[in-house]
């Protein structure tokens, strides 16, 4: 039975959380931006910061789990 938890937590984070897609910060004009399907070097720290941050509170703190198969 393989654990999917990591990878699960990883991917969807992943997603939420490419700058420009659904959100950026900082944002080209504001603190933050939605939807405006743009990046700069800056935004893309910041995002990979919050994205370690949130993966190390899920997989680590909390400690989320998922076996599938039998």
């Amino acid at each position: 039975m393989a654990d999917w938890g990591p990878v699960f937590v990883s991917i969807v984070l992943f997603i939420l959380l490419v700058p420009g897609l659904l959100f950026q910060i900082p944002g080209k004009n504001r603190i933050i931006e939605f939807g405006n399907f743009q990046t700069s070097a800056l935004s893309i720290l910041v995002h990979s910061v919050i994205f370690f941050a949130l993966s190390a509170i899920f997989l680590i703190a909390i400690g989320v789990h998922i076996y599938l198969g039998g």
